[in-house]
């Protein structure tokens, strides 16, 4: 099985290069090499390298940065989508579409399931969404994966950001009434392989098991890294920004858990990323 992954420098695109079953070749340019906003780049890299199936990780991410800059926004997230959609389509390649929990608006009490209707709130998930639509559209063997709270051992995420600032601060404050799935990437890529064996195609929701809001995510965190730095809770509205994240970002996985594929839960995930993470850290 060939694979190729777009954003492939991210948290998610290392994370599929990590775990990949064996038999499997990954090739997983960055941005740098892959800008999925010019369809003749992402045209003739798919055209060279043949995939079997294309995992496209790539977006801008930055969901504050989409609400200063929303026809960047749409411009990756949305038509870097239909570009990839649309080249994957012509090549006979399968097509996994990484998506969000941003598409929703947060205001049921339930978790989402994967028919749940979309409303999403900001420019993220917007473009977000209408990358979902595209892929609709575009790509009839496709695999849509919303996620959420995505971390992982190294880089830009609310792991290593809430330990960064533990060991600079006397205390914390961090947003109590906001919730989603802590997701940790390396279990969503072998997620990921798991789904892409079978040809179910369709939309499913990948996150690690249960839920926790910022707060209780932050005190798990330090917990477990023997932290006793002390953090206070406090309420989205006193934390100010520029982008309204979901205050109900939960999902079902009901589709995936139908195929045998579940996650862990996300405090076992939690504690694992944290052992790998003091693993790199010392080796």
């Amino acid at each position: 099985m060939r694979v190729l992954v777009t954003g492939g420098t991210g948290q998610v695109g290392r994370a599929l290069q990590r775990v990949a079953p064996a038999g499997y070749t990954v090739v997983a340019p960055g941005s740098d090499e892959c800008d999925v906003a010019d369809f003749a780049t992402v045209a003739r890299l798919i055209e060279r390298e043949q995939p079997d199936v294309i995992v496209h990780a790539g977006a801008m991410t930055d969901v504050d940065g989409c609400e200063r800059d929303p026809a960047r926004a749409f411009q990756v997230n949305a038509l870097g989508t239909q570009h990839v959609a649309a080249a994957a389509q012509s090549a006979g390649a399968a097509l996994v579409y990484l998506s969000t929990n941003y598409v929703f608006d947060g205001e049921d009490p339930e978790p989402y399931h994967e028919f749940a209707t979309p409303r999403p709130i900001s420019v993220y998930g917007r473009s977000k969404l209408a990358g979902e639509e595209a892929v609709r559209a575009l790509a009839p063997r496709h695999y849509i994966v919303r996620t959420a709270m995505v971390y992982d051992e190294t880089g830009r995420n609310f792991v290593n950001t809430m330990l960064r600032a533990a060991a600079e601060r006397p205390s914390l404050t961090v947003v109590a009434d906001q919730r989603g799935n802590p997701t940790y990437a390396g279990d969503l890529a072998a997620a990921i392989y798991r789904l892409i064996a079978q040809p179910a195609f369709g939309t499913y929701h990948l996150v690690n098991e249960g839920s926790a809001s910022w707060y209780e995510w932050a005190i798990e965190i330090l917990r477990l890294a023997g932290i006793a730095t002390p953090v206070e809770p406090i309420p989205a509205a006193a934390w100010s920004r520029l982008a309204r994240p979901p205050a109900n970002g939960v999902l079902a996985n009901t589709a995936a858990a139908a195929l045998g594929i579940t996650l862990p839960p996300w405090q076992d995930a939690l504690a694992r990323c944290l052992a790998r993470r003091d693993a790199l850290t010392t080796a």
